[in-house]
């Protein structure tokens, strides 16, 4: 027996929220410093991980996206920032995950029956930011979720808030973020049971709200070499509270190199990436790769291609 960092507690909470791809991290970059990415949060990618973090850029900036999730699922994102002004920002996205239709089995028909379903997922979010002063910024974003099973649809609107708050000591920097924030949500339709029966009452359940809380610093900066740490906090509402450790290297903001670690997730450890940036007529370019190992599951391969205007 031994003592652990974190315990596991709030595990048996597992199962209790919907909406699960609220939860795929977004950004080849951010998912390569292994999610340690709300105090850091200064591309589009920040839509989805901090919405204070939009106003941490002056650029207007477009982000795809693309995630190879398990079993054949993809989980595709795209997002768009515009600033009002050099204090105000604005930006939309939209998050689908889909697959390919899925044969109709039953207990007599385990082979399939000739009838397919559907499932996806898909949500489109607006955010606002506004910099209060030099140091703290504040953003919000509503997004509508609808999850399709089949005949049966689930609908609802969550929020997220987050903060961004430079300490003055240097580069460091903290975040507080709550996200997917919002009432339970149950599917409308109706099913047939194999005997018939119809049920078109179902149970709600809450989406996945996730409170996070995250520290980051550059401790090299110079013209040549860019080196960001950062460290976050994060207490799910549907799991046990776990740890994220994240690192990245910048070389003449051209080329990047990135890790992390989980620390209290089940299934997951560490992760790795790197990036390469050009400008070309204006307009600059980041292209990031993004791994994340799974002990049973296997392995996630993420891309995403931020533009910046």
């Amino acid at each position: 027996m031994h003592a652990q960092l974190l315990p596991v507690l709030g595990a048996q909470r597992a199962g209790t929220a919907t909406a699960q791809f609220l939860k795929i991290g977004v950004g080849a970059r951010a998912t390569a410093m292994g999610d340690a990415f709300v105090a850091v949060a200064n591309d589009a990618s920040a839509l989805y991980w901090n919405p204070a973090g939009i106003t941490q850029f002056q650029t207007n900036e477009i982000i795809f996206s693309h995630t190879s999730w398990f079993l054949d699922i993809q989980h595709q994102f795209i997002g768009a920032v515009y600033h009002l002004s050099l204090d105000d920002a604005i930006g939309v996205s939209v998050t689908s995950l889909h697959m390919d239709d899925m044969q109709v089995t039953t207990e007599f028909a385990p082979q399939g029956t000739g009838n397919y379903f559907s499932f996806g997922d898909l949500a489109a979010g607006l955010t606002y930011s506004r910099k209060l002063t030099p140091q703290f910024s504040f953003g919000a974003t509503v997004r509508y979720v609808q999850e399709t099973m089949d005949v049966v649809k689930m609908r609802g609107v969550v929020i997220d808030f987050g903060t961004y708050y430079w300490t003055g000591l240097g580069t460091s920097r903290f975040s507080a973020v709550v996200t997917n924030f919002g009432n339970e949500m149950s599917p409308s339709g109706s099913i047939t049971l194999y005997g018939g029966e119809t049920i078109s009452k179902f149970q709600e359940f809450s989406p996945p709200t996730n409170f996070k809380f995250g520290f980051a610093i550059d401790p090299i900066k110079d013209e040549t070499n860019l080196l960001t740490t950062a460290i976050q906090l994060n207490h799910p509402n549907d799991n046990s509270e776990n740890i994220s450790l994240g690192a990245e290297y910048g070389w003449r903001n051209t080329l990047f190199l990135r890790g992390g670690y989980k620390l209290n997730v089940e299934d997951q450890s560490f992760t790795v990436g790197g990036g390469l940036a050009t400008t070309i007529s204006g307009i600059t370019l980041n292209v990031d790769y993004g791994y994340a190992a799974y002990a049973n599951l296997g392995g996630v391969h993420r891309i995403s291609m931020n533009v910046k205007l």
